[in-house]
């Protein structure tokens, strides 16, 4: 379908449940979570919203000391591919449900531990913070976002908006019915150093193809998101033409 530059600019604008086009159900919701001064609409009166702070459990991400390598007790991974951009997607990538969503999992790249609600141990490699990209956000709309939240996305106020924001927000394990409104089809690393990467996120739906932006830190010895200083854990979601310039999952 095409677009012209008008319809594209109006199509994109916005707070995404808001676009005509990505009127998405729990399903995408549990892909990527949207934060921001509207999230408080999104549960109304007689919401199961989880509005208390319970205390999260601690875990090998939350200050504890890392081993001389950097990383902590009990986490190795392959980072032989050091900073080079991926040009394919990893060969021993499967598939795996984490909640509502469908995500991409690598022996050699990570996560290589899963302990609960926790999937960490990430390469120190740009395909490392792509699946982190992936993985984290899409634990976000899940009973356990506590939890992941203290360990997996970077201190500060934006984590602390978040963290206000999303208390607002009813869980939702598991509400897809087995049907996926949205997939993760390909992804790109627009920019990698050995403390910070940015990855954008290709997603399908029936209506086509959209993309989001995931900004990430290494922090404890793996990767964090890092959230903007509103809470959002991503840029807004935005239609997208064409895959060129990323690297498909071949899904």
């Amino acid at each position: 379908m095409r677009f012209t530059r008008r319809e594209r600019r109006l199509a994109e604008s916005g707070p995404y449940y808001k676009q005509r086009s990505w009127q998405m159900s729990a399903g995408f919701l549990g892909i990527v979570v949207v934060v921001g001064g509207i999230v408080s609409l999104l549960s109304g009166p007689g919401a199961s919203a989880d509005g208390t702070r319970a205390a999260s459990s601690r875990g090998p991400l939350s200050g504890a000391p890392a081993a001389k390598d950097g990383r902590p007790k009990g986490c190795a991974t392959d980072d032989s591919a050091g900073s080079a951009r991926p040009k394919a997607a990893p060969k021993d990538v499967t598939w795996r449900t984490l909640g509502v969503a469908r995500v991409p999992v690598s022996a050699s790249a990570g996560p290589t531990l899963i302990q609960g609600p926790l999937w960490w141990c990430y390469a120190h490699t740009p395909t490392g913070a792509a699946l982190a990209a992936h993985i984290i956000p899409s634990q976000m709309s899940g009973s356990h976002w506590r939890t992941v939240t203290e360990q997996q996305v970077v201190a500060g106020q934006g984590r602390e908006m978040f963290e206000f924001q999303r208390a607002t927000v009813a869980n939702t394990d598991d509400q897809s019915g087995g049907a996926a409104v949205a997939a993760y089809v390909g992804y790109s690393v627009t920019s990698y150093s050995e403390s910070a990467a940015t990855v954008r996120l290709l997603l399908k739906s029936a209506q086509g193809y959209a993309a989001t932006t995931i900004s990430l830190r290494w922090s404890g010895g793996d990767w964090k998101v890092r959230p903007d200083d509103n809470g959002a854990l991503h840029t807004p979601v935005s239609t997208v033409q064409s895959t060129n310039g990323f690297t498909l999952w071949g899904v």
